[in-house]
């Protein structure tokens, strides 16, 4: 194989890798930072903030968008930088259309959790307490996965959680953000992680049961 033809077989493979990173992990933070970006700086937060007042008035789509908003730049940009590490740390072995579905029902799910079970919380907003719930995900499955570092990486946000509905999160980042760090919001996202982990991976494990016996 000439030179030429090296290089051209190393330029397609650098894009077959580029187009497959763009629908995976890569493509995922992608369009979640872009979206977090242009809501912060484009939409008043008081538009698709949570606000428990609202959702009872039948504007549900805060459960949602509340995820998606940020009180302040550092803010913001703790949230998407936590994005990035999770994402790489596990690189989840997911299309994009599926990355996205968990982000969605993870976000979901937190916005529920905390209309149901802290209704005195009137407000929030933040990715922080998905990004508990991508990285609960993430371990569980590499436990699933007989991955022994998914056994501490989930031990390590349950002590995290754990502490902070003890004795609060740091002041310091509170008064980054300028706002109360809602340590609600990570238990609730914590506990969604894991509940949507051990369905996905007990669901996967059924089909390759009865796969198997096809």
């Amino acid at each position: 194989m000439s030179l030429a033809q090296q290089l051209k077989c190393h330029l397609k493979q650098l894009k077959a890798f580029k187009l497959q990173m763009l629908n995976g992990s890569l493509g995922f933070v992608i369009i979640i930072s872009a979206i977090c970006i242009l809501l912060h700086f484009f939409v008043p937060e008081s538009t698709l903030a949570y606000r428990y007042s609202d959702i009872s008035q039948g504007q549900w789509w805060r459960l949602i968008t509340g995820n998606l908003m940020h009180t302040n730049h550092w803010h913001l940009a703790m949230n998407i930088a936590g994005l990035w590490v999770i994402s790489f740390l596990y690189q989840f072995n997911r299309i994009l259309i599926k990355l996205l579905f968990l982000f969605s029902v993870l976000c979901l799910m937190e916005g529920l959790g905390l209309y149901w079970f802290y209704p005195n919380l009137q407000g929030y907003v933040g990715l922080s307490g998905v990004l508990h719930g991508l990285f609960a995900y993430g371990a569980v499955r590499e436990i699933f996965l007989k991955i022994k570092m998914g056994y501490f990486l989930l031990l390590g946000v349950i002590a995290k959680t754990a502490y902070e509905q003890f004795f609060g999160a740091s002041s310091e980042v509170s008064q980054m953000i300028g706002a109360r760090v809602a340590t609600e919001a990570h238990l609730i996202g914590m506990i969604s992680g894991v509940l949507i982990a051990v369905t996905c991976c007990m669901l996967s494990k059924a089909q390759k049961s009865n796969k198997n016996k096809i």
